[in-house]
């Protein structure tokens, strides 16, 4: 399966990045003095978060799971020296919603890691890829 991805000079270290979605990313670098925008190393970090939180919710709506918030976060660590690849990247799913099963939420995690998420395969080539589990149950009746 063929895909592309184009960046565009935009001046000084901003470059506008296009991919087969054809939505516009203002990508660059603060290393340079230039204006806020998502470097590359940034961008990976968060493809693997959205990769892997996209096969979890998937994966927990199939099996009928009430989830009402799903958040991924990473902490991950660089080589010194260039270049400077990601070595060890911990990530943390926090799930929340009605009547889960733990078991369920485990063995969504536990797919996304070892089968689906392709941006976790490709950086565990370079970084130790960690993950932690916190399941919150809401009650049926919202806080008012």
């Amino acid at each position: 399966m063929k895909k592309t991805a184009e960046v565009k000079w935009a001046g000084g270290m901003q470059f506008i990045g296009k991919a087969d979605s054809n939505v516009p990313m203002v990508i660059g670098s603060t290393e340079y003095g230039e204006g806020a925008m998502t470097s590359p190393m940034e961008l990976v970090l968060l493809g693997l978060c959205g990769c892997t939180a996209m096969d979890v919710a998937h994966i927990l709506k199939r099996r009928r799971q009430e989830i009402t918030d799903l958040r991924v976060t990473v902490d991950a660590e660089r080589a010194e020296t260039h270049p400077k690849v990601y070595t060890a990247c911990h990530l943390k799913y926090t799930v929340r919603g009605r009547n889960l099963s733990e078991k369920a939420v485990m063995a969504a995690v536990k797919l996304t890691r070892e089968t689906y998420c392709s941006v976790s395969a490709m950086l565990e080539k370079t970084a130790t890829v960690t993950h932690d589990v916190e399941i919150i149950e809401e009650s049926e009746q919202p806080n008012e």
